[in-house]
């Protein structure tokens, strides 16, 4: 059985590297513990922790034990460090401060011989750490874990992905509208990867479209806070923002059109009035495409009817325009003309 622990500082929203740690622990381990790594108190940020938690919830990443705080378990660590009578510094590396507090190298080694973690995944970046850690793994008496690393997510200019970069962050692409769905994917997609890759962000808005397609109809409503009824406008949409924007171009009303049209464009919209004022409140898929049947075999202007509905000549399918729309905002909306 893999036993494996993913272990963020609190140091605020995931970033997209450690998002990656996270889904690829998830991923390769039989059971996996959460361990806050927080024995450094200057690195520590006001509600870093429940940052993270957030994030790792709406992913959908679980982990099976904790979260664990290093912090709560110093005197363990001292207790290690005292009975395998270890020197303050060991290889070069400080493993007590002079507070008499453990440092993260004795503090992660201990935790990872007590809860029997059998394999270490994480990023390319922590490569420095693992001689230390076998050796502290040796010293203690343990056979260490298997080490297993992946490459960093760079940003564009080849160096690891900032924070500051858009989409650099969890809590950045939920705000930015990315469905969690689409950002797993693209965690899940990577994988592994033995080398560094840069960060797609074109993958992830097409990732992103196929996320929403697939969302049911209640559940897109509800992400996008938009009426059920609007929501085959959205389908399509690059992200959540998106489909809201979609969704209110037809929603809200368009601007007074002029007064002035020509002849087939009244007959137009005179013959939609007297299809729509016969039908329902809110009309069915079926019932909206069957409305335009009918008016494009009477030779009926569609272009002008979409102005009339919705300002614009080009949107969203117009019998998704009808299907939105209330009969009475319908027909209010096609007698400006």
């Amino acid at each position: 059985m893999r036993r494996v622990r993913f272990a963020p500082s609190p140091t605020g929203s995931l970033h997209l590297g450690n998002a990656l740690s996270a889904a690829a622990n998830r991923a390769y381990g039989d059971v996996m513990l959460l361990r806050i790594d927080d024995t450094d108190p200057e690195r520590n940020v006001p509600g870093g922790e429940a940052a993270i938690l957030a994030d790792l919830e709406w992913l959908g990443i679980r982990w099976d034990d904790g979260p664990f705080h290093q912090s709560a378990r110093a005197e363990r660590h001292v207790e290690a460090w005292l009975t395998a009578g270890l020197p303050d510094r060991f290889d070069g590396i400080q493993l007590m401060r002079e507070s008499g507090t453990p440092t993260y190298q004795l503090a992660s080694v201990v935790d990872d011989i007590d809860f029997a973690i059998t394999h270490v995944i994480r990023g390319n970046d922590h490569r420095p750490n693992e001689a230390v850690q076998r050796a502290l793994h040796a010293a203690f008496g343990h056979e260490p874990p298997d080490y297993v690393y992946h490459g960093l997510v760079l940003g564009p200019d080849g160096r690891k992905l900032s924070k500051r970069e858009p989409g650099a962050t969890v809590a950045s692409m939920r705000a930015g509208g990315v469905p969690a769905e689409a950002v797993r994917a693209y965690l899940e997609e990577l994988g592994l990867p033995r080398h560094d890759v840069h960060y797609d962000p074109e993958r992830i808005r097409s990732l992103s479209v196929d996320a929403i397609a697939a969302l049911a109809d209640d559940e897109l409503a509800a992400r996008a806070e938009i009426p059920l009824a609007a929501v085959p406008l959205v389908r399509g949409a690059h992200d959540l923002h998106e489909a809201r924007q979609l969704a209110e171009s037809v929603l809200a009303a368009p601007p007074p059109a002029e007064a002035t049209a020509d002849e087939r464009t009244r007959l137009t919209l005179t013959r939609f009035a007297e299809l729509r004022g016969a039908l329902p409140e809110l009309l069915g898929r079926d019932e909206a495409k069957a409305v335009l049947r009918e008016l494009k075999a009477v030779g009926g202007n569609l272009r002008s009817l979409r102005v009339a509905l919705t300002g614009s000549e080009h949107g969203p399918e117009l019998w998704a325009v009808l299907h939105a729309l209330p009969r009475d905002e319908a027909l209010r909306r096609a007698r400006l003309l």
